[in-house]
């Protein structure tokens, strides 16, 4: 007599597999979703320092967003105040153009703030921003980016160096 399908066992251990499996997976799967969410805030805050930069070398001065060319995500236009994603909402402090000192300090020129949840950052409490300081010569800058969220863009705080 030929018996065929699966004893009671062995499909109660291949239930247990695929419990074991979906326990690493899932948390695994969450955080891959939230690092995706905020993989935008670094290519946009590159592209604030470079064009900050390129302004800064031709007037010798930090020029607003509209100023240098900048178009946040989510923004239609150059200089559009505090555009929006679905996941961030983007803002910086300089009003006017700025000329350039050993004193010149700006917090908060470029700004992103999560507007959703992304694991440990809840939603409006993630902030990622770039400070600008001038330097002795008059005609350069140095930026410094921090985060609150390191563990979503770990190397967001190399920006501008």
């Amino acid at each position: 007599m030929k018996k065929q399908g699966f004893t009671l066992i062995e499909l109660m251990v291949v239930i247990v597999i695929m419990g074991i499996l979906a326990a690493v997976a899932v948390p695994k799967l969450f955080g891959m979703i939230a690092k995706s969410k905020a993989s935008e805030v670094g290519p946009a805050a590159g592209t604030y320092v470079k064009l900050q930069d390129a302004y800064v070398s031709e007037s010798n001065a930090l020029g607003t967003w509209e100023l240098v060319g900048y178009v946040a995500p989510g923004a239609s236009s150059a200089g559009q105040t505090s555009p929006a994603t679905t996941n961030f909402t983007y803002y910086g402090s300089l009003t006017a153009a700025t000329e350039i000192s050993s004193g010149t300090s700006v917090t908060d020129a470029w700004v992103a703030k999560n507007n959703v949840a992304l694991n440990e950052c809840t939603a409006n409490n993630g902030k990622w921003d770039i400070a600008i300081a001038g330097n002795s010569n008059g005609n350069s800058v140095k930026y410094t980016a921090t985060t609150n969220c390191d563990q979503l863009t770990p190397t967001f705080e190399k920006i501008g160096q």
